[in-house]
């Protein structure tokens, strides 16, 4: 088995393993429109995708020249692989990346909160970062929840829902300009069948939006500012007293 197509000890599958199924490749088509509709609307000079999960590059849509994609898995080659690093260890400048997209990194991250705050610490004031997460209040939530192809690590991640990823981007200086659903077919892999339900994708986005499968928040880094405290002058009060002094002084008289 290659490299990209291994199971991981104790025999689990790993999530890019999973994203070449038929659900998966189904999955990773809607993701990738979902980023490719938000790339274009984000400029500047460096451009990070902080994990491959199935997708390898998602930056392609960016008119951002410099783009670098993070793995954290040594083992997984590919082309598109510009650096091997620990998402919570950037090697990365302070201050120093226009826009940042995460791929489902917190899901499998062991310190979601600190991948955050290393996002938070490599963005530029008014960087902006992109989070693809999964929904726990939809069909695959309901699926993690009942344990089921337990083998498969997507199934093992921590899905977080969108409500408390801003939450946590709120308190890190963010503030979410962007929220999108996507995916409310169920996660099945007969082809046929989810050929079948692919109206729900339409009718979901009308009837029921936040229960889609997958969710994309984008949120620009604040810009920290320092408010001048003016010196409170007494010039016009110790003018007075003088005033009020002379005047006694003349009526002494």
């Amino acid at each position: 088995m290659s490299d990209n197509k291994r199971e991981l000890p104790g025999g689990e599958i790993p999530v890019r393993t999973w994203y070449q199924t038929n659900l998966g490749q189904q999955l990773a088509a809607s993701e990738l429109a979902l980023v490719e509709a938000q790339l274009p609307n984000l400029f500047g000079y460096h451009l990070l995708q902080l994990g491959a999960v199935g997708h390898e590059s998602l930056l392609r849509g960016s008119r951002i020249r410099h783009q670098l994609v993070i793995e954290s898995d040594y083992s997984f080659r590919k082309d598109d692989i510009g650096l091997y690093a620990k998402p919570h260890q950037l090697p990365i400048a302070t201050d120093s990346i226009d826009a940042l997209l995460l791929p489902h990194t917190l899901e499998f991250s062991e310190d979601p909160h600190q991948v955050l705050r290393e996002v938070e610490r490599v963005l530029i004031p008014e960087g902006h970062v992109l989070i693809l997460g999964f929904n726990p209040l939809s069909f695959w939530g309901l699926r993690k929840l009942f344990g089921f192809s337990h083998r498969e690590r997507l199934w093992r991640g921590k899905y977080v829902s969108m409500v408390r990823i801003k939450d946590w981007l709120s308190l890190l200086g963010f503030d979410a300009v962007e929220c999108r659903y996507s995916f409310y077919r169920p996660p099945i892999q007969w082809a046929g069948l989810l050929g079948k339900l692919a109206f729900l994708e339409s009718v979901g986005r009308r009837l029921w939006p936040i229960l889609g499968g997958v969710y994309l928040v984008v949120a620009k880094k604040r810009v920290t500012t320092f408010t001048p405290i003016r010196a409170k002058w007494r010039t016009p009060h110790l003018v007075g007293v003088r005033v009020r002094t002379a005047e006694s002084q003349t009526r002494n008289s």
